[in-house]
């Protein structure tokens, strides 16, 4: 993908416009006067405090973790390091997908260039040369217990920059040497303190709670335009959207929902028709409660990543204004793995609820035939969709069993209380993907409800979005392969522009 314009690292706060740029791939980015400064003052203060101490530094003149008491001599220093980056690669399971790789670089390179490290510019400037490459380390999903960051991710994500590991460009493998001499780029020797600065930190927990916060604002807008649509093909009522329903319960989530549904529906010839039942299902009726908790459930995982990703993660943390080097546990993720728990159940919420409006709207009720087909019997129609939501929905439930309520003692005791915090994130992108296909469902059965409604029409705002998804997913005449409308709906719901 071509890179269309160029971001500066440096001290001013990253907002969530920011990372959906990143995210997008379209990026490079470069080190201001401003991190270069920070970058090397901090390596200058430490290097200038080695030459005046002997006195155990944690992890800069020690080992690492329970090794902690173990004195390590100044000529072996760079070896620590880089012992540190190989022994630490021990990760395992499928690939960590490249668009996350690609936000854990550019979060990692963020998190240093803030001056509080102690690393090398020329270190942070190759994590700065692989992200802009597009070179992508290959890194795994299972190894981090989310606390002393999420060091075998980490790990893996260095690799690379000693000319160790393996890396994907344009979309073959290649190993860190052969893709060194690509580039020709020479191998880096890590310094005092690098390796650790590499490794500690939580980028690929915030990397995935980015990627998942900002997919889980589209599906909130989603999840109301589908149901809304639902809504109106189930022939359902407005009332329970009204706004004086909403001011005497002011749950701020409800209130906006209950708003934008109405506003999404305005000039649809069906909501305003008389109706025949005086009463909906809950899975139509209480969208705004359902939808608005859910809302607001992501509004606080999103600051709590926004905060992270502004911060510095890693240990120990070097403040040569005050001539202190402080060892604390800035990488403990239990922040980000109580708001990944949280985010999953918001999500399951909303996949929850979109299911039981499918199966409703296919249950032949209300005027529409059973399974929405014109010739039930010879034709299933959309009764298998409905299970394959189903199927989505209850493994979401299981997904959203909380992971930061685990703790497994490590490191021989030193490291007694973890977050899980990646194991949190791992099941929170698959909930998030797991979603678009439940949504997709809903939207197939929803745009053939309403099929069976014309000649009335429903709001302009809902028919253009018709008008679109139909040149991509037609209606249904008879029984053809529905995986395929399916992944057609998916993407059509992750690329098209719900303004």
């Amino acid at each position: 993908m071509p890179k269309t314009s160029v971001h500066k690292i440096s001290s001013k706060k990253l907002t969530l416009t920011d990372l959906a740029k990143i995210n997008e791939g379209t990026v490079t980015i470069e080190l201001s006067g401003e991190a270069k400064a920070k970058i090397e003052r901090c390596r200058t203060y430490l290097d200038n405090k080695l030459k005046e101490t002997n006195r155990p530094i944690y992890g800069i003149n020690t080992g690492f973790g329970s090794l902690y008491n173990k004195h390590i001599p100044s000529s072996q220093l760079e070896k620590l390091q880089e012992n540190l980056v190989k022994s630490h690669a021990s990760g395992t399971g499928p690939e960590v997908p490249e668009e996350i790789v690609r936000l854990m670089l550019f979060l990692k390179v963020q998190s240093l260039a803030h001056g509080y490290s102690g690393v090398q510019l020329a270190t942070v400037q190759r994590l700065a040369d692989l992200f802009n490459e597009d070179v992508l380390p290959v890194v795994y999903e299972m190894g981090s217990l989310g606390a002393s960051g999420d060091l075998a991710p980490l790990a893996h994500l260095s690799l690379p920059v000693i000319g160790l590991g393996e890396v994907t460009y344009q979309q073959n493998k290649f190993s860190g040497e052969a893709i060194h001499h690509k580039f020709q780029w020479s191998p880096l020797s890590l310094a005092a303190k690098e390796g650790l600065a590499l490794l500690n930190g939580t980028q690929l927990m915030s990397a995935y709670g980015i990627w998942c916060t900002l997919h889980a604002h589209r599906l909130t807008k989603l999840a109301n335009i589908i149901g809304a649509l639902s809504l109106d093909a189930f022939d359902g009522r407005k009332e329970p959207f009204l706004p004086q329903v909403h001011a005497i319960r002011p749950q701020k989530g409800q209130v906006e929902t209950a708003k934008e549904i109405l506003k999404i529906l305005e000039g649809s010839e069906l909501i305003e028709q008389p109706k025949k039942h005086i009463q909906d299902p809950y899975s139509f009726r209480c969208i705004p409660q359902v939808h608005g908790t859910s809302a607001e459930a992501i509004d606080y995982v999103s600051n709590i990543f926004m905060i992270e990703v502004n911060s510095v993660t890693d240990n120990p943390n070097i403040f040569p204004e005050e001539d202190t080097i402080i060892s604390a546990g800035n990488f403990h993720g239990q922040a980000l793995a109580m708001a990944f728990d949280f985010l999953a159940i918001a999500l399951a919420e909303l996949g929850s609820i979109s299911e039981r409006r499918t199966y409703q709207l296919i249950a032949g009720v209300r005027d529409l035939p059973n399974y929405l087909v014109a010739n039930p019997g010879i034709n299933s129609g959309l009764m298998i969709p409905q299970y394959t939501a189903a199927s989505l929905v209850s493994q979401n439930k299981q997904l959203c069993t909380p992971a930061s309520v685990d703790s497994i003692v490590s490191s021989n005791g030193q490291e007694d209380h973890v977050s899980m915090g990646a194991n949190a994130a791992t099941k929170a992108y698959r909930i998030v993907n797991n979603l678009y296909s439940i949504l997709a469902i809903e939207l197939i059965t929803a745009a053939q409800a309403l099929t069976f409604r014309r000649p009335m029409k429903t709001s302009p705002y809902l028919e253009e979005l018709i008008h679109n998804f139909r040149a991509i997913v037609p209606f249904i005449e008879d029984d053809r392969m529905l995986y395929e409308d399916i992944r057609k709906a998916e993407q059509f719901l992750k690329t098209w522009a719900p303004e």
